[in-house]
């Protein structure tokens, strides 16, 4: 087609990545056919022939031959002697067949075609990324990082699709340069005016059971099942897994020989600690995998009210409550039971709910809280510390130590 400006970037079109082939034409058609109405007040005698991979189109109009005195309708019809002059073999009766020029359509009319072109072919990839992200949302995807903000991180991915990936779901170690090269699971997938907004995320839970996924070919298989899996980004995950196969150990098989396959995704998860544990239905028995490196003494239980009295010996109480809390608090969500803490009260110890007369009940459950029910576990405790655990003033501190120790004094 002679003059094809209309479609200077025509080419462009046929390389357009998220539109497949049937469905471009058939826009290319359906614009060309809409500017041929408008033109010629009918498209019913037109050719629309298109060839997606030369990046062209002709357009054939075809006219009955009549005679001289017989055209009603140029658009349909073509004197038998105008036919002739083109070539003599033209009878009246046949069908006459000419090539349509772009400049016959006017430079307003290429105009708007083009516009609408361009229009209709935006559209139809934007909804086409948005459905292929739909269907994507819970897979892990990799991106490049294109442009860092402070509220979020933009990513192409390898048809150049803009991702986004907010600060709110990034690991918090997460620190990104141009270039670098991002995993990361589809969250959700929206429209925003008229444009697909794809967000990704890192700390969803789902993320990282994909991650084990991809590393553990059990999971993969079905032969290992992830039954739950609760996280703090960045901080400390606890997984608990469920083997269909009793010859399969499920955290030998989750870690790995030597730790190769957790090392793996701990390192993705910027260091985030992973424990991987049985998962049972047992109750009693989930909170104390639960609660692992600390060794349980008793458990009570209360299952009306979702809570559980766990018992231990002094030097097991740090573990179970771990760093900064991150143990109890997981297993708390692991479990789905508010669980409390209890160190064993020794042979003439005195649980510091005895003194509820002397010392203010909140500082007592602000001492229980942070590990402490005993007298003399707060007793072997520096009186900076016990301010420190317990939110205390050093006054504050300074008089339960004297309350306590008047106690043993005696």
């Amino acid at each position: 087609m002679e003059n094809l400006n209309l479609i200077s970037n025509f080419a462009e079109f046929k390389e357009l990545k998220n539109i497949d082939k049937s469905t471009m034409i058939g826009v290319l058609e359906d614009v060309f056919r809409h500017a041929l109405q408008k033109q010629f007040d009918s498209d019913e005698n037109f050719d629309v022939i298109i060839n997606p991979e030369k990046g062209d189109l002709e357009i054939w109009r075809n006219r009955e031959v009549v005679e001289d005195d017989a055209v009603e309708n140029p658009n349909m019809q073509i004197a038998v002697s105008e036919a002739k002059a083109i070539d003599s073999t033209y009878e009246v009766g046949d069908e006459y067949a000419d090539q349509i020029q772009m400049n016959q359509f006017g430079r307003r009319a290429v105009l708007s075609l083009r516009q609408n072109l361009a229009s209709r072919l935006l559209d139809l990839e934007k909804a086409s990324i948005y459905e292929k992200y739909s269907a994507k949302v819970g897979e892990i995807i990799t991106g490049e990082v294109y442009q860092v903000w402070k509220r979020e991180v933009l990513l192409l991915d390898d048809e150049e699709n803009e991702l986004i990936l907010p600060k709110s779901e990034q690991i918090p170690n997460d620190f990104y340069r141009k270039g670098d090269t991002i995993k990361a699971i589809v969250k959700s997938v929206e429209m925003n005016n008229n444009r697909p907004r794809i967000i990704l995320s890192r700390t969803a839970n789902q993320f990282l059971e994909r991650l084990f996924e991809q590393e553990v070919p059990e999971i993969f298989d079905g032969l290992i099942t992830i039954k739950n899996i609760v996280r703090i980004p960045g901080e400390r995950a606890k997984v608990a897994v469920e083997s269909y196969d009793d010859r399969i150990d499920p955290i030998g098989a989750c870690v790995g020989m030597k730790g190769s396959r957790i090392y793996t995704i701990v390192k993705e998860l910027r260091n985030e600690n992973i424990d991987v544990l049985n998962y049972t239905s047992n109750i009693q028995l989930m909170i104390q995998r639960s609660l692992n490196p600390a060794k349980i003494s008793s458990i009570t239980i209360d299952e009306e009210r979702k809570t559980a009295s766990v018992y231990l010996k002094p030097d097991q109480v740090s573990l179970a409550i771990g760093k900064g809390g991150l143990n109890i608090r997981l297993s708390k969500m692991l479990t789905g039971y508010d669980i409390d803490v209890y160190r064993e009260i020794e042979e003439e110890d005195v649980a510091l709910t005895e003194f509820a007369d002397e010392i203010e009940p909140w500082i007592i459950e602000a001492l229980k809280a942070a590990g402490c029910d005993t007298a003399k576990s707060v007793l072997e405790l520096p009186v900076e510390e016990i301010a420190n655990r317990a939110d205390l003033e050093i006054e504050q501190a300074e008089k339960v130590i004297e309350v306590l120790k008047a106690e043993f004094d005696e």
